[in-house]
């Protein structure tokens, strides 16, 4: 089966684990420290603390600078899930803005129409696809306005704008990884957290530790709890994994790209498909391949396409359904269809192809062919 995502282990990425798992640290130890350390000499930004996934990451964000029941963030509905829940489990209430219709990243032009009528929080912008927001845009906004500027980077581990890899850390006050299975690179289930705050970096820390707070008061052994917190940690086998697939970050990435490419080269000039476009002076990691399909100028739908490529032993999928559809967000928030009508319309169309850095190019070509015989 030819799936959309895939990860790449080497055989020096098990050796690495297995060295650790042979240590005596399996949680909480060195490679902790060691994983953050490379982390920031690779992405930049002043601190960075490790966690058990992106999700947490985002929540544990809203939770260190205290939002509460009364606050508003604001969101793309073009985002997984956890973008808008991490708002939600801080009681603060998710309000979106629409994306605009190249990037389908967050429009800051109607960011700023929302902003200019009430005060908001945070924003939390998501490099959709690998493609960075306007970020110099987002920040200028952050500025006059006055909110914290949020990057959920986990589509982006890798992109650039010009030729700078740490530009998320430059724009935003926080930015937030996943290391899923599916992403640039892996620890299994990971995820990080930049700021350049010393002392919410310190709250980050204690959060992600049951809001521990370790003092001598009574001895070395004596911590206080002055917050019921959770455990948001990692384990030293996530991070040993972590270091090593580092190194091939960039190896990944040129591969993701050349699968990109080709998917370019071959359906340029085929008006049934609207490719993802790369603006000028950006670079995408191409976390995924979101491909817009004109069903007008087809007899088939996407519930079809997706059964008959199935058939066919590839599986394609959906990023993603808008988050303001929901069930959920619609029953809590009042969210209706046609709010948000750039983000809507492009899921209508968007099916995301295979990419990722062991695709075989029989695999790569197969999709292109069934992709071409669709009717």
């Amino acid at each position: 089966m030819i799936n959309y995502g895939k990860q790449t282990i080497t055989n020096i990425d098990k050796l690495s684990v297995l060295k650790t798992l042979k240590s005596g640290f399996l949680t909480s130890g060195p490679k902790i420290k060691e994983f953050e350390k490379k982390l920031l000499n690779k992405f930049g930004g002043k601190y960075c603390s490790v966690v058990n996934n992106g999700t947490s990451a985002l929540y544990i964000v809203g939770k260190a600078l205290g939002w509460k029941k009364g606050d508003r963030i604001i969101t793309t509905p073009m985002s997984f899930l956890a973008t808008a829940n991490c708002i939600v489990h801080n009681n603060a209430k998710p309000v979106f803005v629409d994306v605009e219709n190249q990037t389908f990243t967050i429009d800051p032009q109607k960011l700023e129409d929302k902003l200019k009528k009430k005060s908001y929080k945070a924003v939390i912008a998501v490099d959709y696809g690998g493609h960075p927001c306007d970020w110099k845009s987002l920040r200028y906004l952050s500025n006059k306005y006055n909110f914290v500027l949020i990057n959920d980077a986990c589509h982006s581990i890798g992109s650039k704008i010009g030729n700078n890899v740490k530009y998320a850390n430059h724009y935003a006050d926080f930015v937030t990884h996943s290391y899923h299975p599916v992403k640039a690179f892996t620890t299994g289930e990971g995820g990080s957290i930049f700021c350049k705050q010393k002392n919410i970096a310190n709250d980050i820390k204690k959060i992600r530790n049951h809001s521990i707070e370790h003092s001598m008061k009574e001895g070395p052994w004596y911590y206080e709890v002055h917050n019921a917190g959770l455990n948001f940690r990692i384990t030293d086998l996530q991070c040993a994994l972590g270091i090593s697939q580092l190194k091939n970050l960039e190896k990944f990435i040129k591969a993701r790209r050349k699968i990109a490419s080709i998917y370019k080269k071959e359906l340029k000039n085929d008006d049934r498909f609207i490719l993802p476009i790369e603006k000028k002076n950006y670079f995408s990691a191409y976390h995924i391949f979101p491909l817009q399909i004109n069903l007008n100028k087809l007899k088939t739908n996407k519930r079809k396409i997706f059964k008959l490529f199935k058939k066919k032993g590839i599986n394609l999928q959906v990023h993603y359904i808008p988050i303001h559809l929901q069930p959920f967000y619609r029953k809590k928030f009042g969210y209706k269809k046609n709010q948000f009508i750039n983000a809507e319309n492009f899921y209508k169309k968007e099916i995301s192809l295979p990419i990722y850095p062991t695709l075989k190019k029989t695999d790569l070509y197969k999709v292109i062919k069934e992709l071409r015989s669709l009717k």
